[in-house]
């Protein structure tokens, strides 16, 4: 299965990111992180682990990234 077309990207106010260099930056480190995730997927299912075990792990690791800081007013 092929990865999901990226969105259009919208800051913390509703305001698309529209610099090319941002989203650049954007699609290159979401095509490494789906690259490393079917890897590891794969991998794991070639050494037995559960599809459904899996799946429900990347889904809670995705789940789980916070942001580091927040803006002050």
């Amino acid at each position: 299965m092929a990865m999901p077309q990226m969105p259009k990207w919208y800051d913390d106010d509703d305001q698309i990111v529209s610099c090319t260099e941002k989203v650049k930056v954007m699609t290159k480190n979401l095509n490494e992180l789906y690259q490393m995730a079917q890897d590891a997927f794969e991998d794991a299912l070639l050494m037995g682990c559960s599809e459904k075990q899996l799946h429900e792990y990347l889904r809670d690791l995705m789940a789980r990234p916070k942001k580091p800081h927040q803006k002050t007013s």
